[in-house]
């Protein structure tokens, strides 16, 4: 599989800029990211590396103050997953109760809740502050015989997390085939069972459910345009919970949500990243 390398840099250098470029370009197909003292190297699939949609998205740079450069080039065809892996990869605890790792790792910490994950792209190992945040969510939700529902779920890790914690049965949506494959490879490294994936996006929600939980770690535009197809899927009294967008977009998802009949429950931040729970009414 032949991969794109576009490094950026900002300045001045800040580990927001840096997740304002991930959150970005991760629409446009990049799945993975590694920082840099400069900014961050993104990585997407030759196929889908578009330089003019990339221009269109990152001109002008949405932080007032920052210089943003950046610079393209093929990388040569290998097994770009392995790399980052071995690379990058490292175990983390969540919660002190969830141990997120890859197959690879024979050290590291023990803990209630032990998910062995072999990523394609940086949002799926727990590392990025919104995954982390939903797992937090999910250590706290009783989801014993729930109905779930994980509305871009990447590498599946929080389908996994939630079907581990008692749920009934969760469906797994992503737009994205790769992801759609490796979680599948996931879901057999963690012996899950109860959990279907699909490729699709929202317009393929109307068969599936009613849920009573339901997970949206993605952006806030996708989750502002897609809100009322979610509550669409949801039993009376369900929760949502919804992540991928900054503290400073909390009002702008409680105003969509609330119009949607949503109730506000409370919220939990980051470096900046936000999740938040909401239920609908009964």
């Amino acid at each position: 599989m032949k991969y794109i390398e576009v490094n950026f840099s900002v300045v001045p250098y800040s580990e927001t800029a840096c997740d304002v470029i991930a959150s970005l370009t991760a629409e446009l197909g990049f799945d993975s990211f590694v920082p840099t003292e400069e900014g961050v190297l993104g990585y997407v699939q030759q196929h889908l590396y578009d330089a003019e949609a990339l221009q269109k998205a990152l001109s002008p740079f949405p932080m007032s103050g920052v210089s943003l450069f950046y610079q393209a080039r093929e990388m040569e065809d290998k097994d770009w997953n392995e790399e980052w892996e071995k690379n990058f990869f490292e175990p983390i605890v969540v919660g002190d109760r969830c141990v997120i790792h890859s197959s690879f790792h024979k050290d590291y910490p023990k803990a209630e809740i032990d998910i062995t994950i072999n990523p394609q792209m940086a949002f799926g190992t727990g590392h990025h502050q919104t995954t982390r945040l939903i797992i937090r969510y999910l250590l706290e939700e009783n989801l014993e015989g729930k109905e779930i529902l994980d509305m871009g779920c990447g590498t599946s890790i929080l389908a996994i997390l939630a079907s581990m914690r008692g749920a009934k049965h969760v469906e797994a949506i992503d737009i994205d085939e790769w992801c759609v494959e490796n979680s599948i490879d996931n879901l057999w490294l963690n012996n899950i069972s109860n959990v279907d994936v699909h490729q699709g996006d929202a317009s393929s929600l109307s068969d599936k459910g009613p849920f009573d939980v339901i997970i949206a770690n993605i952006n806030r535009n996708i989750l502002l345009q897609d809100m009322s197809a979610y509550v669409a899927r949801l039993n009376a009294g369900g929760l949502i919970l919804f992540s991928g967008f900054y503290e400073s977009d909390l009002a702008a998802i409680r105003d969509a949500a609330s119009r949607c009949g949503l109730r506000f429950v409370d919220h939990l931040c980051e470096e900046e990243w936000t999740a938040a729970r909401f239920q609908l009414s009964v």
